[in-house]
């Protein structure tokens, strides 16, 4: 049998792309791969594939997506007609969706920023202008 088609172990997939045991078995419990063929002493017999789909999975988790839009992006890289398309769309989406949490980030890292060079650093803990600004009951945009 060719070594590149032969089936694979968990273990080897799991090395191959770059996860855990434990992040197959849970891929496969929510949908995100298929189930995987049993060998006759009951272990789980995996092909090529289930590799590259994992590293797929992997990168797209990298770039932010959700398990959910994951399982899309999945499901429209088969699709022929609209395969492309919907794809796109959806990057987009996310990349409005990092953008926007880039700006609030932002937004905090200058808030805290103030913060911090408004405090001296010594003195009395409700002088502290960080502390105050955590306790304030008033909530700052």
């Amino acid at each position: 049998m060719n070594p590149q088609t032969a089936p694979l172990t968990i273990g080897t997939v799991a090395k191959r792309a770059g996860v855990a045991i434990d992040t197959i078995r849970y891929y496969e419990r929510e949908g995100l791969l298929p189930e995987p063929l049993r060998r006759a002493s009951g272990y789980r017999s995996y092909g090529e594939g289930t590799v590259a789909q994992l590293r797929f999975i992997r990168r797209a988790k990298e770039m932010g997506f959700t398990l959910e839009e994951i399982r899309e992006l999945l499901a429209l890289s088969a699709d022929r007609q609209r395969g492309v398309k919907a794809v796109k769309k959806r990057a987009e989406q996310r990349l409005a969706a990092i953008e926007q949490r880039i700006a609030e980030l932002q937004r905090v890292r200058d808030g805290l920023a103030q913060l911090v060079s408004s405090c001296p650093g010594h003195g009395k803990p409700e002088e502290c202008p960080i502390l105050r600004a955590l306790s304030d009951e008033e909530v700052r945009a």
